[in-house]
């Protein structure tokens, strides 16, 4: 055993065989702007119930989102996090280019400014109450 963590996949925070990954999820973190007036829109198409993005998300290796909004000056900042099993799940979300922003025509619609890419992240903990 190595006992560091970043060379060891046995050596996580816990010990644990996933590294300290609980579930060993790839978490793919995205940032969008609004103008004031579009940001309720921007929201509901993403969260509506019945054909928001991000609320009929599936598939094989998809594990749930969070949003974020604040509002940030004279515009309004969105924070995707979208949770996946593994990078294949990633890229069928998002295709090969994975790296690259998925940001579909009614969101570019909305949207001030976007990030042209997301970032990913290994999901290490977290808690919910």
């Amino acid at each position: 055993m190595s006992g560091d963590p970043a060379t060891d996949p046995n050596d996580g925070p816990a010990g644990d065989a996933d590294g300290g990954r609980t579930g060993g999820a790839i978490v793919r973190v995205w940032h969008g702007w609004t103008e004031p007036e579009d940001a309720d829109e921007y929201e509901r198409f993403l969260v509506d119930p019945d054909d928001g993005l991000l609320e009929n998300l599936s598939g094989d290796g998809y594990r749930g989102y969070d949003l974020l909004r604040r509002e940030a000056g004279d515009e309004v900042e969105f924070v995707t996090q979208i949770r996946f099993a593994d990078y294949d799940a990633v890229a069928a979300f998002a295709g090969e280019n994975y790296e690259r922003a998925h940001v579909p025509e009614e969101a570019r619609e909305l949207l001030a400014r976007w990030d042209e890419a997301a970032t990913h992240y290994d999901h290490r903990a977290s808690e919910r109450r």
